[in-house]
């Protein structure tokens, strides 16, 4: 919700990216949601009131805001982990314009490549999707340390008014800002919504299949913030998933949307997931080849990204939805080259199919080892990943033992029939062998 600002409050400003963010050095994605509440609780019980950019109310263009903010608020933190530019390049102004009271923080794998020496980061530890709660207090109590230090003493922290004898810059007086006006108790609230109200409201469409409406939502937060990989990432699924106002043309939308994440090129895990599902759906529709080899690849790169991540001891989630979706259409293609007469590429699109299969299996009983995940739909779609790659390595005792598993979750109806299905288009395709032709 918006922060309705109390006058006589300290206020703390978070510079912060908001959603799942990639870590693009080593591809993990952290939820960095779970992160601002951990901080947010550290500097509220410290006697602050706590905001994001996301937070905040305001009309005309979000920089203005944030800009006020950064000047304004007695405190910020900066949390520079998955290596956000924002985050840094808004810390940058804060040091421009504040000599004092700025904290920065870190996920703890987060290495500092700033000329920076003398940078003090205080750094917590991130489990992907949460933060553990023994982990969580202890950073609290860390953090709520420094803001009560930091606070009183006004110490020097800012690398420029460190080393150069600076004054900080002076506001001219009788002027007051949107920000401050829209603020005070007895003026009415801006209207419109912060971006935090408008990602609940997405979250609630998508909760209600709603796709269509929650395009329309990230279609306004991405005006708001543009260039934001985790809203663009969550349009390109809303829109395709809207399949307004036809399936084929909301794929097609999708992928001019998707163009922005430079699918080409990245090292995203999520982009290249998206662009292997996109092009799969429109192989589905048109039939064209090229869209299935796009898929391919995507989901190729994607898949082998997340292995060598997960070999590092990482465990990502979802690491085995590209494996198993390459696995498939390596099998797709494998019939299609079969058909045609080119048996030496579908013979080995068939084998690597099985390979992919094997690794997949492997890292699924990782994560279940791990007590990773223990419940939901989360669980499901990992045993029932290991259902279909026992089923597509023709082990049918494995598949029975795994769907058993997967069955007693008590997934949504859909979710076993989806399942059903494809295992029915496996089977179709593993009869169409191509290896039979090393038999004669």
């Amino acid at each position: 919700m918006p922060q309705s600002v109390t006058q006589d409050k300290k206020k703390c400003l978070v510079l912060q990216g908001f959603g799942e963010k990639t870590d693009l050095t080593d591809g993990r994605k952290l939820n960095l949601d779970a992160s601002y509440q951990v901080i947010k609780e550290a500097v509220e019980d410290a006697g602050l009131q706590c905001f994001r950019a996301d937070e905040i109310v305001h009309s005309g263009v979000i920089d203005v805001a944030i800009y006020e903010q950064i000047l304004r608020a007695d405190l910020v933190i900066a949390d520079l982990s998955t290596y956000n530019l924002n985050a840094a390049y808004e810390l940058g102004i804060r040091y421009g314009l504040k000599p004092y009271a700025t904290i920065v923080v870190a996920e703890e794998k987060f290495k500092n490549p700033f000329d920076v020496s003398h940078m003090t980061i205080h750094y917590y530890k991130h489990l992907g999707e949460d933060i553990g709660v023994s982990e969580a207090r202890r950073f609290e109590t860390e953090l709520k340390d420094a803001i009560a230090e930091i606070l009183s003493a006004q110490k020097t922290d800012s690398p420029i008014y460190t080393f150069l004898k600076l004054r900080p810059p002076m506001e001219e007086e009788g002027e007051e800002t949107f920000t401050e006006a829209a603020s005070a108790s007895d003026l009415p609230k801006p209207p419109g919504q912060s971006v935090r109200e408008l990602f609940n409201a997405v979250h609630d469409a998508k909760k209600n299949c709603d796709f269509a409406q929650a395009r329309i939502l990230l279609q306004a937060i991405s005006r708001i913030r543009p260039h934001d990989e985790y809203t663009v990432e969550q349009l390109v699924l809303a829109t395709y998933k809207s399949k307004q106002p036809d399936p084929k043309t909301a794929l097609e939308e999708a992928l001019k949307i998707l163009k922005d994440l430079n699918p080409e090129s990245s090292n995203d895990p999520e982009t290249l997931g998206l662009c292997g599902a996109v092009h799969k759906h429109l192989w589905e529709i048109t039939g064209e080849p090229s869209n299935l080899d796009e898929s391919i690849g995507a989901y190729e790169r994607g898949y082998w990204l997340k292995v060598g991540v997960q070999e590092k001891g990482l465990y990502l989630k979802q690491v085995f939805y590209s494996g198993i979706n390459l696995a498939y259409l390596l099998n797709v293609r494998a019939a299609l080259k079969e058909k045609a007469g080119d048996y030496a590429e579908a013979i080995a699109d068939f084998i690597q199919a099985r390979r992919v299969r094997r690794e997949v299996l492997r890292i699924c009983r990782r994560a279940l080892d791990d007590d990773e995940p223990k419940s939901g739909s989360h669980r499901y779609w990992l045993l029932a990943t290991m259902w279909e790659a026992s089923a597509g390595l023709e082990n049918d005792a494995d598949a029975a033992n795994w769907e058993q598993q997967a069955r007693s979750v008590n997934a949504a109806d859909w979710m076993l029939a989806s399942t059903r299905s494809r295992l029915e288009k496996l089977k179709g395709l593993l009869s169409q062998s191509p290896l039979k032709h090393l038999q004669s």
